[in-house]
């Protein structure tokens, strides 16, 4: 996800959480944030306490302490008291004064909020708290109002600008089912990213060049929804059994546009998945569809099997804890899986993926849209394959090797 923030010049907000709890020192921190991400960490909020003995925190801007009140695993939002520092100097003895020596340790080597720098995605504003409490939290949601750049114009496939002002557009980037499992509905979740949004307005699908009608256009937090009458740039509207849209689609009205599609991450991890009741193929083969499309998984398949036991691919195992509960409570379909001895994915070819079918340890798979994967079971072997074959295609995958 990094990689393609990096790529896309995306500005990162950072939270640390938990702070609560016991953990590591700040500074530790912030020296192993800024090594997997790749942006200079400046704290706008400092804690006062060690982790574990969450005190509150300091306001780096003005300088002002917000002391925490813990409250019953956030059943409301934890009170804050916002101290005078001479007055917390008094009440929080040592603690504030550690505080204070980590502040002066960031001034000194210049980590401080630079709004520039946090637009250009070269730095990330970090703050401090505890999200099951709800502290620290409005700090945090009130930055995203005070940072955050606001809706630009965005290029389009082609590298062409779409204005904001240009005719309306949209970038579907999520799909949910099952939200609500009283109706087995099927959300897609559309970013506005030109003119307006007028629900029951009727705009082409650009995937298939279909008009797609919007009658059934929602606004959703968590498990609540109500209807939106309108959206603009930068707005997300639920679109309601949207039944043909998929992740990448391009909604348009008026003026043709298609947007970049979003990349696909390296998978690591790779998973056989076989139905354990025979008469529960027909939801199998459907869950297996949804969660593929939804991007829960990447699913694979040999052209010669089917979907009898397609192979799952997921950047962390934990995906496929969220798959077989899906397929076991959302679909009727429990599943089993199996393990390979494959390491890392390669997109490939028709001509390439025939010379390496066969190959000691390396499968040619299929994805639904059609691009072909080739699975090693070994980064030495793939990588003597690339030196002694530099004619075949075997293209990285975003974030190659990082899961690790």
């Amino acid at each position: 996800m990094f990689d393609v923030c990096r790529q896309r010049d995306l500005p990162l907000l950072t939270f640390i959480n938990k702070w609560d709890r016991p953990g590591l020192d700040p500074l530790e921190l912030i020296d192993q944030i800024e090594k997997q991400i790749g942006l200079v960490v400046t704290p706008v909020t400092w804690p006062v306490g060690i982790a574990g003995d969450f005190r509150g925190v300091i306001d780096r801007r003005d300088g002002l302490f917000t002391r925490f009140t813990r409250v019953a695993r956030g059943a409301t939002e934890a009170p804050e008291e916002v101290v005078d520092p001479a007055q917390a100097a008094i009440d929080e003895g040592d603690a504030w004064q550690a505080a204070l020596d980590g502040i002066t340790l960031l001034d000194e080597v210049g980590a401080d909020l630079d709004v520039e720098l946090f637009v250009g995605a070269q730095s990330t504003p970090t703050f401090f708290g505890s999200a099951l409490t709800n502290f620290g939290v409005r700090k945090l949601l009130d930055a995203i109002i005070d940072l955050v750049p606001s809706p630009s114009s965005r290029p389009d496939a082609q590298g062409a600008i779409r204005e904001l002002d240009d005719p309306f557009s949209g970038f579907v980037f999520k799909v949910q089912a099952n939200m609500d499992p009283s109706h087995r509905d099927r959300i897609a979740f559309m970013r506005v990213c030109s003119g307006k949004f007028e629900r029951g307005m009727v705009i082409t699908h650009g995937s298939t060049g279909k008009p797609f009608a919007t009658k059934y256009a929602h606004q959703v937090f968590g498990s609540e929804r109500e209807t939106i009458d309108e959206a603009f740039p930068g707005d997300v509207v639920g679109l309601v059994n949207a039944t043909d849209v998929r992740v990448g689609d391009t909604l348009w009205l008026d003026k043709p546009v298609e947007f970049p599609a979003i990349p696909s991450f390296a998978p690591e991890y790779f998973s056989v998945a076989r139905v354990k009741d025979t008469g529960r193929y027909k939801q199998f083969r459907r869950g297996i569809a949804q969660l593929d499309e939804e991007g829960v998984v990447q699913v694979l398949r040999d052209v010669d099997q089917g979907d009898s036991a397609p192979v799952l691919a997921a950047v962390g195992p934990m995906q496929f804890d969220v798959a077989v509960y899906r397929l076991e409570n959302e679909f009727g379909a429990p599943v089993e899986l199996s393990p390979t001895n494959y390491k890392v994915a390669r997109r490939t070819d028709r001509e390439s993926g025939s010379k390496l079918q066969g190959m000691r340890g390396v499968r040619i798979l299929e994805k639904a849209d059609g691009t072909l994967m080739a699975l090693f079971e070994s980064q030495f072997w793939l990588e003597r394959l690339e030196a002694d074959n530099p004619e075949l295609v075997l293209e990285r995958l975003v974030a190659e090797g990082s899961a690790g």
